[in-house]
């Protein structure tokens, strides 16, 4: 395995954490980026205590001129990025007929603009070392959630999104490919269990009854299936969306 400089946004707990220090754990330098520096510093200096490197960044992922100033630090403190983890995303759920204009945008930007300009800022590093692993967050949202009608036409544009970028990339080494996870146990579960007034033990029992393997998810279940896609052996494998839900969803 060859080491590399891998950024992962919305990295300072949940799915993003535990991406952070799997990516850590496989060798790679990592740079921690979330919206507060602080928060992401603990994610970092974890990895950091284990014996890793990393570097915590603070950065608006819907911002340009502020994502542009992230990787270029990157690029200075760790090296030139050639893995991109696209994770920072945010809820605003609610149904239709309730949904702000506001909300819908929010959603809408942070997850697919965010996607957009880290995505564009990382590639040209990508493209002159003529090697690149994007891997986008997705969800089985995608498919459609009542009360997310806004969460799940961000988490299906990722895919398309994700379709289009191994397009134009592949041929500089570059690929891409989307995880969609079903229910995972992370603060944002917890907080739609909040908002729909069930305990977030039930909530997990209840998920954990739908799912064919009989549990929920956790943030682990899907790092590993984004180290796979950002691996050496899986420069073949680019525009792919692998549902990690317990059972099948597409």
């Amino acid at each position: 395995m060859t080491p590399r400089t891998a950024i992962v946004t919305g990295a300072a707990r949940g799915i993003g954490a535990a991406t952070a220090r799997r990516l850590a754990a496989d060798g790679h330098a990592v740079a921690v980026l979330d919206l507060a520096e602080d928060q992401a510093r603990a994610t970092a200096d974890a990895i950091t205590a284990d014996g890793g490197r990393a570097i915590a960044v603070g950065v608006d992922v819907a911002d340009e001129q502020a994502v542009a100033a992230a990787v270029e630090r990157v690029a200075t403190e760790l090296g030139a990025p050639s893995i991109l983890v696209n994770n920072a995303g945010i809820l605003r759920d609610n149904l239709l007929f309730k949904m702000s204009a506001d909300d819908w945008d929010s959603v809408l930007t942070v997850h697919l603009r965010g996607a957009f300009l880290m995505s564009r800022a990382v590639q040209s590093h990508m493209v002159e070392a003529r090697w690149g692993r994007i891997v986008n967050l997705s969800s089985t949202s995608a498919l459609g959630n009542r009360g997310q009608i806004n969460y799940s036409a961000a988490k299906s544009g990722m895919q398309g999104l994700t379709k289009t970028l191994a397009i134009e990339l592949g041929k500089f080494g570059v690929t891409a490919n989307a995880v969609a996870p079903g229910f995972i146990e992370t603060e944002m579960t917890r907080a739609t269990a909040e908002r729909v007034g069930v305990p977030f033990e039930d909530f997990v029992a209840a998920a954990a009854k739908e799912t064919p393997v009989g549990r929920s998810g956790r943030p682990e279940d899907i790092a590993g299936a984004v180290a796979y896609f950002c691996s050496e052996e899986a420069g073949f494998v680019s525009g792919q969306v692998l549902y990690v839900a317990g059972g099948p969803k597409a």
